[in-house]
């Protein structure tokens, strides 16, 4: 069964963005942002919630179009409704045994692109496997949390850890069942 790997910025407390989606704080380019592009590339199934779909318009997405050409995209709402879906596209009710069903059929492991209110979700029902931080070096100190309202806890052991020139820390850890 392939892995769901949440791989995502976040300030130094916890945002994965700031009021009102704002994310002009992180840093934009560089070494750790090409190293993040390659890494996309590894996978060929992402999962998110409808904000986040909704966040890529403002930067060009075409509703019902996917966000990485590459990829076969599961967004979990029961609200997003859109006319004309890509074959690449699918809106699903969120389901415990459909992200079981995904994991299982999936050829590669699966990016989970967020948001945090998603990955809250995912959290507390045991569904994320690693976690790869884009660590920027900004303190937000309001914003959106990397998961969400989730109240759970988890242990997580760190597997690798890249810094580069800009500051930015990419670090995985693998969540481990308590």
């Amino acid at each position: 069964m392939q892995k769901i790997i949440y791989y995502v910025a976040s300030s130094l407390d916890g945002f994965i963005a700031g009021p009102n989606d704002d994310i002009s704080k992180f840093i934009p380019e560089g070494e750790g942002i090409e190293k993040y592009l390659s890494d996309l590339q590894n996978f060929e199934t992402v999962i998110m919630g409808r904000k986040t779909y909704e966040f890529g318009y403002q930067y060009g997405l075409v509703p019902g179009q996917p966000a990485y050409a590459h990829m076969t995209h599961h967004i979990f709402s029961e609200t997003l409704k859109i006319d004309e879906l890509s074959e690449k596209v699918l809106i699903e009710n969120r389901s415990i045994e459909r992200i079981r069903e995904i994991k299982k059929h999936s050829k590669t492991d699966i990016y989970l692109c967020g948001g945090g209110e998603f990955a809250g979700w995912l959290l507390d029902n045991g569904l994320i496997d690693q976690l790869k931080l884009k660590l920027n070096p900004v303190i937000l100190g309001e914003g959106i949390p990397l998961f969400g309202n989730s109240k759970s806890s988890w242990p997580a052991d760190l597997v690798q850890r890249e810094s580069f020139s800009d500051g930015l820390q990419i670090l995985t850890y693998d969540l481990i069942e308590s």
